[in-house]
């Protein structure tokens, strides 16, 4: 701490994005990576921006990121003016706080969740309040009717997986018109209904969403919104005051393509799917508690042994797991799914711990 900080700096507990091991071949199931590479037609798209001379670099990138947004909005079945781009879902969230969530008293989000949120709740001075889940996770949203506030969830739920179906949203999204609604869809593509069907009937609803995931672009840092172009413009408005340039031309041009290849993008997600379901029954099968899951990860949890020490025996043997010191959670692993080998080593590294 330094007698330089502003106040807020020192009130701040930052964000822990999950570890990134210095190991030549770490199983890596901790920070919810897509375990395979991005469409080729991605490698092709960046080739051809950069060029033979990589000339296009010298110049700024399309603020707008027209390009990008149109292809997404063809791919939603929605308009440009519909979507807005950023550099990453967290940044998107970020301005999020800023335009639409500064002025709710309160805001309501689940008490187990994306821990991001009362991170920028805290940094932006965001008057906030926590909505229990379930005793078995699920996420009930006739806890988050609230007046000139303001409501954010994430759809499947983070760490635990949990999804909402559609009907339920647009119920809840219908009778809530005084607040604006945001939900977080940065796995919904591993099994939950996207929310951006509703944007044109409601104009307090934004959806956010990462390429980061489902598209294997997370070293690419890409977020996108969907919604009313009067929400999108206030999000507009705070980035212009931040950032003007927040996408840069490579990141475009694979985001781009990566939509574009829409066949790329459903295989991917169906293997995912495939061996979350694999893993799931063996982890059933060794013991543990698995919350069903409609993402690219689970969470589970051991009857017979404690989390955090699974986590470090694993790591011992280069295998990284997700474990949180968190009020609910802390007996749990979150799992992020890799190839049906890297999951297999993990099976294979838990059934040798547990027998010990």
């Amino acid at each position: 701490m330094s007698r330089y900080w502003s106040d807020i700096v020192q009130r701040l507990t930052p964000y822990t994005p999950g570890e990134q091991p210095a190991l030549a071949h770490p199983v890596k199931l901790n920070a919810n990576e897509n375990p395979y590479p991005p469409s080729p037609r991605v490698l092709d798209a960046i080739r051809e921006e950069l060029g033979a001379t990589g000339d296009s670099l010298r110049r700024y990138p399309d603020a707008t990121a027209r390009r990008l947004r149109e292809a997404v909005a063809a791919h939603h079945g929605i308009r440009p003016e519909q979507v807005f781009a950023g550099n990453g879902s967290d940044e998107v969230l970020a301005l999020v706080f800023q335009a639409l969530l500064k002025h709710a008293h309160p805001i309501l989000f689940p008490d187990v969740t994306y821990s991001f949120y009362p991170t920028y709740a805290r940094l932006y001075e965001v008057e906030y309040r926590t909505v229990p889940l379930d005793a078995d996770f699920t996420l009930r949203l006739d806890g988050y009717a609230i007046p000139n506030g303001g409501v954010l969830f994430p759809n499947p739920n983070a760490p635990t997986g949990r999804p909402l179906s559609l009907a339920e949203i647009e119920r809840f999204v219908a009778a809530n018109t005084e607040s604006v609604v945001v939900i977080d869809e940065a796995y919904v593509d591993f099994g939950a209904e996207s929310a951006v069907s509703l944007i044109d009937r409601y104009p307090q609803l934004l959806v956010v969403q990462t390429v980061s995931k489902a598209r294997s672009l997370a070293g690419m840092r890409i977020g996108l919104a969907f919604g009313d172009p009067l929400l999108l413009d206030a999000l507009n408005r705070v980035k212009d005051s931040f950032n003007s340039y927040p996408l840069d031309r490579l990141a475009q041009a694979a985001a781009t393509a990566a939509y574009e290849d829409g066949e790329w993008f459903r295989d991917t997600c169906a293997k995912v799917i495939a061996s979350r379901t694999r893993l799931s029954a063996g982890l059933s099968t060794l013991g543990f508690e698995v919350v069903p899951s409609a993402a690219n990860f689970v969470l589970a949890r051991h009857r017979a042994h404690d989390a955090a020490t699974l986590a470090a025996q694993l790591k011992e043997r280069e295998i990284f797991v997700r474990h949180f010191k968190l009020p609910r959670v802390d007996q749990h692993l979150r799992i992020s799914i890799g190839t049906d080998a890297e999951c297999d080593a993990l099976l294979d590294a838990l059934h040798d711990v547990l027998a010990v």
